[in-house]
């Protein structure tokens, strides 16, 4: 019921968009596989694979998600002893719009605690129909999160996955290292992702890829300047190749950052990265990039203001070459306006401005969260969007009231326009008034 907030996709890799279906929300981590993220825009960027992505039942496509009936379906979730057991299996309907078939989702989860802060577990996902609609889909895999000490955590897992038709290479595996520690941090990572892996349940973004990243951080707190927290210096490299050993990615990040005492903090960064396009990129509706490398530049500057500010965001400024050009970008995210204590505006802004050989173009993501919390079990907010790369302008409106602990009324209006269209047609794409209660009973 609670739409998504849009994004601009200027790379060639899939957009990942976090669940907002409470009933999938709910023990979340149960299902979390080899330590990738779930939720949150930094799922998003990185390249491990999730296992799991409940997105996938009941709504079909990306941002333009299409609803599929749910017919009939069960979670159960829970722990015995040292064991963390989760169980789901949801039946969905036809859906000709959407041009899915009836389809049966199923996932077991088994994970036993081990040391102070280990575990090993083993996961398996099925479709009864495939995506392409021959034959099912399966995955299964073995994972390990291991914590040593307070600030060493190693995160590993191995997958594989089986597609009627697909006989490439259908594994995918990991080792990850962090070290977290205040002064000093390093991150080591090898990622492997073979061309035909494809958990149908799981969001991939990117195939056929061995990966390999490295990432250090020093971090000193000065005791004679009042002002500030701790300096940050940070450098990461990242490397890329295709599984026949051609490079395609290649990314070197510095970056220092200054952490103030009142949790305000300035960032300075700079990259150098190549890319290669194994086919035609189209990047915009009249912008098309060859195949070929490309090497690219980019300084950037930020401020992010402390949240505990009335008024906060996360300002980005960047500069640099882009493909076969240049690209300037302005980012304002995490914004929060607490115009009083029960009214409050969430501004988000992007804008990029890009000069190509084969085209130029602008891009524009606006957008304002607005919420009023007329009790503290009672509240009203609305999501307002315009995308220019999808010619697209929604609007989220959202009631929501907690009559009695657990038990709750929702009443949601949904709507998107198409702004691309002719002046005279000025109805709606898309429509939907939702009204939801739900009553928890307890034993």
């Amino acid at each position: 019921m609670e739409a998504d907030e849009q994004q601009i996709n200027l790379t060639r890799f899939n957009l990942f968009f976090p669940e907002k279906r409470e009933f999938f929300l709910e023990n979340q981590g149960t299902f979390r596989f080899g330590g990738a993220a779930t939720s949150g825009r930094l799922a998003g960027a990185t390249d491990t694979p999730v296992l799991f992505y409940s997105r996938r039942i009941g709504l079909s496509g990306g941002q333009a998600a299409q609803e599929v009936p749910l017919r009939a379906g069960g979670r159960l979730t829970g722990r015995v002893g040292r064991y963390t057991l989760g169980a789901l299996n949801i039946q969905s309907g036809d859906a000709e719009a959407a041009g899915t078939r009836a389809t049966n989702f199923s996932v077991l989860r088994a994970r036993r605690d081990i040391l102070r802060r280990s575990s090993i577990g083993a996961m398996f996902t099925g479709r009864s129909v495939a995506l392409d609609g021959l034959g099912g889909n399966e995955a299964y895999g073995v994972d390990g999160i291991f914590g040593f000490y307070d600030d060493l955590n190693i995160n590993t897992h191995w997958a594989r996955t089986r597609t009627d038709g697909r006989t490439g290479n259908d594994t995918s595996y990991r080792a990850h290292l962090e070290y977290l520690g205040d002064r000093y941090g390093v991150q080591l990572e090898h990622l492997l992702v073979g061309d035909d892996f494809n958990p149908e349940i799981g969001f991939v973004r990117r195939r056929d890829m061995r990966r390999s990243f490295g990432e250090f951080r020093f971090s000193p707190r000065p005791q004679s300047i009042d002002w500030v927290r701790r300096f940050l210096w940070t450098g990461s490299f990242a490397y890329v190749e295709n599984l026949a050993g051609a490079v395609e990615t290649r990314e070197t990040l510095a970056s220092f950052g200054i952490e103030l005492d009142n949790s305000d903090q300035l960032l300075l960064s700079g990259m150098r990265s190549y890319e290669f396009l194994p086919r035609p990129f189209a990047i915009s509706r009249d912008v098309t990039l060859p195949v070929r490398g490309y090497d690219f530049a980019n300084l950037g500057v930020g401020y992010n203001f402390g949240q505990q500010r009335r008024w906060s965001a996360n300002v980005l400024a960047e500069h640099g070459s882009f493909y076969s050009g240049q690209k300037t970008a302005l980012t304002v995210t995490r914004g929060r306006a607490s115009l009083t204590d029960q009214f409050s505006v969430e501004p988000l802004y992007s804008v990029n401005w890009i000069d190509l050989a084969e085209g130029e173009f602008t891009t524009n993501l606006l957008g304002a969260r607005v919420t009023y919390t007329m009790t503290p079990l009672m509240f009203t907010s609305a999501l307002v969007q315009y995308n220019s790369s999808r010619n697209a302008m929604s609007a989220n409106i959202r009631f929501r009231w907690e009559y009695q602990p657990g038990s709750e009324l929702f009443i949601v209006f949904n709507e998107e326009r198409d702004t691309g269209l002719t002046r005279s047609y000025l109805g709606p794409t898309n429509r939907a008034f939702i009204i939801k209660f739900n009553r928890l009973f307890r034993f």
